[in-house]
Formats: structure tokens, sequence, C-alpha cells
């Protein structure tokens, strides 16, 4: 049996498994009495034992008084947060609690232009007004880090009504920008500093990373234990610190935007990643800081690879990095990142993400040598196939233009819209988002007015190949506008 004092929840559900009750609850497969049997394949028996919600012993999300509490208190101790919510809708559904909680329908809210889908989700919900600073751009990978804390500043001077300020830290790439600063300079003008750091759930157990966003000062964070940790897929923790935001309105929008039936397969999974971490933290993440620049010192001796590490870091919107993501430039062999990706999926390595220029792999804590190896054997081949072939200038990458807004998201989400020719968008307003990877940066947004210049960002970057997310038509032939 999992001990109580080690992992409360975990330990609640396999109890109530064992005890022999007769399930007359949901869900409807009944402790996997009526499980399919290519349900009992992919959970087990002993996760369809426990997959329960109702009984009294196994708490209540809404309300926890017991295991669940217990559970989540151990999850704040551990970060250094006086609460932490379990989300089991990802980090995606504890950003919309954290802006729900902060922010108003009207009010002004400094957001960096790199945000994740979510932010904008965010935006939706509440009503607020963006105010967005663009990221700093590096040339040499051709990705957008973070933005600087001057920046902050200036937007929080020209907008002083301005309730919060959101933070993207680190970014997908592992950059880290000077959060701290950020913080102070939210602070000095009693704002909360609001932080999606979905890729910064293992910050906090080496020195050899960047710190976390919490020790920077964060009133609010949004974690993806399921990225980086040993959480299940969809389980997220959101953290709050300090008494900017009142404690009762994140518990009560935590608790309006989550579902009354959680999962508890998911919970647990968040229960027994804080164990594992707080047993095993510092020697799993260190291992993985350790291979990862391993690699990249490897990786840099390879013809025709590129692994930028900590020497371009020291400047704006790039104050440290977090080593354990290898950011790997394809260019020299003339491919594409998306081309290198494919290739080394048939050599049996899958990626995290490809763009223009480069392959993102992330070591993590769950790594070894033997994996590190495989990895380095793969991208070797790769560079020996492929060296020589022919090489292609490199894309040249550029950040969007600024575009005017005429509405908020949230109006532009819930108007009316049509779909027109690109060609006849212009002076349009925004009813979709057109985010391009590299950079990384919203083109359009909801609400915006499209201008002439816009549209020829969008015609250049699909005439380059680039990958496009949001629009209904991703060849971008139209674009949805408000009637």
């Amino acid at each position: 049996m999992i001990d109580a004092d080690r992992a409360p929840l975990a330990a609640a559900m396999k109890a109530y498994a064992a005890s022999g009750a007769l399930a007359f609850h949901t869900p409807g497969h009944k402790q996997g009495l009526g499980a399919p049997p290519l349900l009992r394949e992919l959970v087990t028996e002993q996760g369809l034992r426990e997959e329960v919600s109702l009984a009294e012993e196994l708490d209540d999300l809404h309300r926890p008084e017991g295991c669940l509490k217990e559970a989540q208190d151990r999850a704040a101790r551990l970060w250094d947060a006086d609460e932490a919510i379990f989300s089991v809708n990802g980090t995606t559904g504890a950003i919309h609690a954290m802006m729900t909680a902060t922010l108003s329908s009207g009010d002004e809210v400094i957001v960096p232009r790199n945000i994740h889908r979510s932010v904008v989700g965010g935006l939706v919900l509440t009503g607020a007004r963006p105010v967005y600073l663009t990221p700093e751009f590096d040339e040499m990978p051709g990705i957008a880090h973070g933005v600087t804390a001057e920046s902050v500043r200036r937007a929080l001077a020209a907008h002083p009504e301005a309730k919060a300020v959101v933070a993207v830290y680190p970014t997908y790439y592992g950059v880290a920008s000077e959060l701290r600063a950020i913080a102070a300079a939210a602070h000095e003008k009693g704002v909360p500093l609001l932080v999606d750091e979905a890729h910064g759930a293992h910050l906090r157990f080496s020195d050899a990373l960047p710190p976390d966003a919490l020790s920077c000062g964060a009133d609010l964070v949004a974690q993806s234990t399921h990225k980086l940790l040993g959480a299940m897929t969809q389980a997220s923790i959101l953290f709050r610190k300090g008494g900017r935001v009142p404690a009762e309105r994140v518990r009560r929008t935590a608790s309006m935007l989550a579902t009354t039936s959680p999962n508890y397969l998911l919970m647990a999974s968040l229960d027994i990643a804080r164990l594992q971490m707080e047993e095993e933290g510092e020697m799993r993440v260190g291992r993985a800081v350790r291979l990862a620049e391993e690699l990249r010192t490897a990786i840099n001796e390879v013809p025709g690879l590129w692994c930028f590490g900590r020497e371009r870091m020291g400047r704006p919107g790039a104050e440290a990095l977090d080593a354990t993501k290898l950011t790997v430039n394809v260019s020299g062999l003339g491919l594409s990142g998306e081309e290198a990706m494919r290739l080394l999926r048939g050599k049996g390595i899958q990626a995290e993400l490809a763009d223009a220029r480069n392959v993102l792999f992330i070591v993590s804590m769950a790594d070894t040598k033997r994996e590190a190896e495989r990895l380095f054997l793969a991208l070797k081949a790769l560079s020996q196939e492929n060296e020589g072939k022919g090489k292609e200038a490199l894309l040249s990458v550029s950040t969007p233009p600024t575009l005017p807004s005429a509405v908020s998201p949230r109006e532009a989400f819930f108007a009316a819209w049509e779909s027109v020719p690109l060609s006849r968008a212009v002076g349009r307003i925004a009813a979709e988002e057109a985010t391009f990877y590299p950079p990384g940066i919203p083109a359009v947004v909801p609400g915006e007015m499209i201008t002439e210049e816009a549209v020829g960002y969008l015609v250049e970057m699909t005439r380059m190949g680039l990958k496009v997310t949001g629009p209904q038509d991703p060849s971008l032939s139209t674009f949805c506008v408000l009637k």
C-alpha cells in the first residue's frame, strides 16, 4: 500500500479500491466491472478499480478538506507557494483560472506578444483588453525570446490603469527573461504578475537552471507538471503566493472553470509526481542538465548542426537558459526543421517540435545516458546523410508588424463574422488568430485591424512555407473578419 504520509491522495484511492465496497455510483464501468477489454488493457485492472470520484474519503476538488487538500498542500510546500490547486484541464485551464481571478471586462493587461493561445482564451473569457509587448528576437536561431523589464515599466507607465502583467517563463525553447525585475516593475505599480510557466515545473530542482517563477516573485503561476515531470498528460497545478490576488477569488474561479467530475487518476498522478520530485528531484533533474550539456557540446561538433547555449544569454529578453532544452539548428545541412524532424522520426527519434530552421528536443528527468546516446547517434547520421547535398539560404524570418486594436478579443469572438479573400481583409477587424512558427509571435489576434502591411506579412510567410496555426483556412487564401 502507498503510505498516506507520502502520497495522501494516491493512498486514499488505493484504500478505497481495496475496501471491497460494491459500487452503485459513477463511473459507469463500475471500477472496471463493465470495462471493455481494450480499456482494461489500456488503463489496467488496478487503475480502473481506483478510477472513482464520489466516495467521501476521496475528498472534493471543489471543496478539498481531506486527502486532496493534503496533496495540494504538499505540492504548495515543495514549490514554496501559499496554495496549490490541481488542474485536470492542463495549464490552459490554470491560465484561464488565474486570468479570470484577476481581470474583469474592460481591464487593461500587459501581455507579451508571444503568448500561448490559452492566454488569448483568457482574454476572451474575461473581456480584458491586452496591451501587447513585442518580445526580443534572436536572428541566429530565428526564434523569439522574452520581453524586457524596461518594456514592462514603459507599458505600465503608459497604461497606469492596467490590472496585471502576464509573462511567459521560460519560453518553449527554454529561454528565461529577467523575471525578478519584471515582478518588481509590476509590484511597484501595485499589480500582480501572472506567469505561464508551462515549461518550468522542473526549474526548482537544480541550481544550474534559471530560478522558478515563484522564486522570482510571481503572484500566480500556471505550471505544466505533466510536460517535464512525471504527471500524466493534462495534469497541471495553479500556484498562488502572496496576497495581491485574493485567495478566495482564485479558488472560486478555479472551481467555476473546472469540471465537476475530475479524473482522479490525473490528480493522483500529480500527487505521485510531487512525491517523486520530493524524494529524487535534485538527482533526476541534475542528471538531465548534465546529459543535455554533454549532448549540446557533442552536437556542436557535428558538421552542419548548431545548438545554442548559455553563450547567447545575457542579452535583452534572454537572461538565462534552461539547458535541458536542445534547439538544434539544421539549416547547415540544407534542411528545414520540418524535414529534419521527419527524417529523424524514420530513425526512431520523435522531436518535440520543428520550425523553419530548428528541431527542439527535451531532455527530462526520465532520460539516461542510453537515451542521450541514441539521440546523438541519430543526429550524427542525419549529418552524414545530408552534409554537402546543397545548402539552402537561411529563411529571413522577421517579427510581424504591430496592428491597431479595434475591439477586445472577447468582442471579436462573439461578433458575427465572415470569410473573405485575404486581399480583401485590409481595413477589416480580425475574427481569428494567425501565428507562424517561427517566430511564434501572433501575426494577427482577434479584434485587431488588419493592415496592408499585415496582409503582406501573411502572404510572405505563407510563400516561405512556414507553419501557421489559428486560421480556419491554413492556406490563408481566405481570412475570417467581423461583418
